[in-house]
């Protein structure tokens, strides 16, 4: 149950290069730059809903079991099929264009997002 809760960014590295990379228009990009993501999550064993809101008020919940296939959705729209891991605590999955695992460390939930050599690294602070 570490993951659950509500979470608010603290940091964020690499995210100008991470979105540009995705082909995020540069005013999107500007508008996010100093937002702080809420994430919340529900985790119930090996099922759990992962939400996040971000700076439009857009949101997206994606509802995943620990090694089944579901179905996802980006903050893109693009919707695609994907099975998440559990891997020594850290949650684990593949996007369509990049790889992201979760995890907590220290109390804080730890974001990595990677594409190649680009990688986005966000922290949040749980509210």
């Amino acid at each position: 149950m570490a993951f659950n809760g509500k979470w608010e960014t603290e940091s964020q590295e690499g995210y100008d290069a991470f979105c540009k990379l995705l082909g995020i228009p540069d005013d999107i990009i500007e508008k996010g730059r100093d937002y702080k993501l809420i994430t919340e999550v529900t985790e119930d064993g090996d099922n759990f809903s992962w939400t996040q809101i971000y700076p439009t008020n857009a949101k997206v919940t994606n509802k995943f079991t620990i090694g089944k296939e579901c179905d996802m959705e980006t903050i893109g729209g693009k919707k695609f099929k994907a099975t998440v891991q559990m891997e020594g605590g850290k949650l684990s999955v593949a996007f369509p264009n990049y790889h992201h695992t979760s995890e907590i460390c220290g109390g804080k939930l730890v974001e990595t997002s990677k594409a190649g050599s680009v990688v986005l690294k966000r922290t949040s602070k749980k509210l």
